[in-house]
């Protein structure tokens, strides 16, 4: 993005940017190809406005990858991951992570995975989808010979599958985008980012991010087995 180091956006300006970002996104998810006019007709910007920000299409694709990995940080930071009882905080997280991702599909997906702010924001937020699961290990939840590591793994798969697979008869809805375990969630785990490709509107209309976190986390946590009696 074309700015100055230091000096904030003035607040018409930054406008501005927030609905190219928004606009970049809708017309990046039905069209990965689409051009920098496109994106401005879409914005209600003209091309010039959208050059002056963004020195070329990959800037604004860098942006927006951005952009969509710090909602993703405030989607687990929102469950309070280091405060929250475990349990809570993972649930919540993924249900974040989950809306997150069914809104950022484009820029969480591999087609705007090479943004390097947004790779150390995904890293941030796998560490501490690890350190969630850590803290939900110690209260006996997670075996304690478990590769934590592996778990996110497994969680990410989930949300992934969750957001990109089909949809699920009467539940309704990471990497998306990215990796990270989400953010302890969704794709991300802790809102990282899974990595799965981009989540269409009709896949994520039907979605309950409540009822499928619940359903994500049973089945990380406790697997497909039945339960024991008592």
């Amino acid at each position: 993005m074309n700015r100055t180091p230091g000096r904030p956006l003035r607040a018409d300006a930054e406008r501005s940017v927030r609905a190219i970002l928004a606009a970049a996104e809708r017309v990046l998810a039905e069209h990965p190809g689409a051009t920098m006019e496109q994106i401005a007709e879409a914005a209600g910007v003209t091309r010039t406005t959208v050059h002056r920000r963004f020195a070329n299409r990959q800037a604004l694709v860098d942006a927006l990858a951005t952009e969509a990995a710090a909602k993703l940080a405030e989607a687990i930071e929102d469950g309070h991951p280091e405060t929250a009882p475990p349990l809570v905080a993972l649930h919540r997280a993924t249900a974040n992570v989950l809306r997150v991702k069914a809104a950022w599909g484009f820029a969480l997906g591999p087609a705007a995975a090479g943004s390097e702010p947004a790779a150390r924001i995904h890293e941030e937020i796998a560490r501490r989808c690890v350190e969630l699961l850590g803290r939900i290990q110690e209260q006996g939840v997670i075996a304690p010979d478990a590769d934590l590591e592996w778990v996110r793994r497994v969680y990410y798969a989930l949300i992934g599958e969750v957001l990109h697979g089909e949809p699920a008869h009467g539940c309704g809805p990471a990497a998306a985008g990215t990796t990270t375990a989400g953010t302890t969630t969704a794709g991300t785990t802790t809102a990282g980012t899974a990595t799965t490709g981009t989540a269409t509107a009709g896949t994520t209309a039907a979605l309950d991010p409540d009822a499928l976190a619940a359903r994500i986390v049973d089945t990380v946590l406790h697997g497909v087995g039945p339960r024991p009696a008592g």
